[in-house]
């Protein structure tokens, strides 16, 4: 199970540069560790799914989408708490995530504090 993880590693997944800068900062700020990626494609290529407890994932990126990488876990039997963050969402885009895993699907821009919670929340779980 992945609360039995050693380490509390984040992973985030997002295709803006600035962004995931910004979410790094915030988890390093707190004191969890967290590992970057540009893509979902280099996030599964890099091996990091097995050793990471709690994902931040875009939902619009270039080539795989964040849904479409959650759908990967799942079909890899991957379960990793996931905290969806989009510009682009909408109603049936949430629930589906939900419907799916996500522990969290939060409309950019997002609080701080609402994303430490989920995280927090995830890493728990």
């Amino acid at each position: 199970m992945l609360s039995q993880h050693k380490t509390k590693l984040v992973a985030i997944v997002d295709d803006d540069d600035s962004m995931r800068g910004a979410l790094h900062g915030l988890l390093k700020a707190v004191g969890l560790p967290s590992i970057t990626f540009a893509s979902a494609e280099e996030f599964l290529k890099s091996g990091q799914q097995h050793e990471t407890a709690c994902l931040i994932a875009d939902i619009r990126m270039p080539g795989m989408s964040g849904l479409e990488l959650q759908a990967q876990l799942n079909a890899d039997r991957c379960r990793i708490p996931t905290i969806f963050i989009t510009a682009h969402g909408d109603s049936k885009m949430r629930l589906q995530a939900l419907r799916e895993g996500a522990v969290e699907f939060l409309s950019k821009p997002f609080d701080d504090e609402a994303l430490l919670e989920s995280v927090r929340a995830a890493l728990e779980s």
